[in-house]
């Protein structure tokens, strides 16, 4: 029932096999999409050998900065003029240093930065990358967008509920969703559905690096109705959202965590 046959796809956030954004990639080329990935500097071998490992064209990707207009509006261009107008974007993109997150370091015996101390700077320019960049990518790529084109991005729970280790990064997610809220409104003219989903904790290279992180999965795995999710369940979901099965949704907030969101207490299992 999902016909994207040369539909065009174009995905920021791929890292490497472990991102979510990577298994979202995969999911819309074996659906028939021509895929166009960005990648930053240290990620460019990563991101070009898995375009050549799934047979994707690697002319559809570029180096991008989300937090440069320019460079969004030169790959997004160079997308449309050499695959055609875009009918899928997925905005997977988010960086948090450890001083916005406050987590602390494996293996480390000093606490984890306070709360209250998180530097301003770090903080803007972590919401710039993790959250503004869904309004300015969804600026350039007006024009450039096909008819009932969808947008979707990817959000955590803790933008509503307190995740100690997650905290400046929430206040990120807290504002993407907002945006999210407010394009899919500003799009109702053009027929441009903009969603989000909300996915469970998915061990990716980021996520890994956090102290108690695989604490938080074992909680989630007994806690959630039906445990814990990956990156293939989230992809799953997000096929959906790239295809007419769900050119009425717009502007909602799906989770993809197993139930995680609906429970009032944790259950550890212990």
């Amino acid at each position: 029932m999902i016909h994207n046959k040369d539909k065009v796809a174009v995905v920021f956030g791929v890292r490497n096999e472990s991102s979510i954004a990577y298994a979202v990639a995969v999911k819309l080329h074996l659906s028939g999409c021509k895929v166009a990935l960005s990648y930053v500097a240290d990620t460019k071998e990563e991101v070009l050998f898995l375009m050549q490992k799934n047979g994707m064209d690697n002319r559809l990707s570029a180096q991008v900065d989300v937090r440069d207009e320019a460079e969004i509006a030169t790959f997004l261009q160079m997308v449309n003029q050499t695959a055609g107008p875009i009918d899928y974007i997925l905005h997977g993109i988010a960086f948090g240093n450890q001083q916005v997150m406050c987590y602390s370091l494996p293996g480390s015996s000093e606490p984890a930065p306070s709360y209250l101390d998180i530097p301003f700077e770090d903080l803007m320019d972590s919401f710039n990358i993790s959250a503004y960049s869904l309004l300015r990518i969804s600026r350039v790529a007006k024009p450039l967008l096909a008819k009932n084109a969808s947008i979707l991005t990817l959000t955590y729970n803790a933008s509503q509920r307190v995740f100690p280790d997650y905290a400046g990064m929430a206040i990120n997610k807290a504002a993407l969703e907002n945006i999210m809220l407010y394009l899919a409104n500003h799009f109702r003219d053009i027929n441009v559905r903009v969603n989000a989903i909300s996915a469970g904790l998915v061990m990716t290279t980021s996520s890994g690096a956090v102290t108690g992180v695989r604490k938080l999965r074992k909680i989630g795995k007994m806690t959630a109705p039906l445990g814990n999710v990956d990156a293939g369940d989230v992809a799953d979901t997000a096929l959906y959202y790239f295809s007419d099965l769900s050119k009425k949704i717009t502007g909602n907030i799906h989770f993809v965590d197993g139930g995680f969101n609906i429970m009032g207490i944790g259950i550890d299992g212990e």
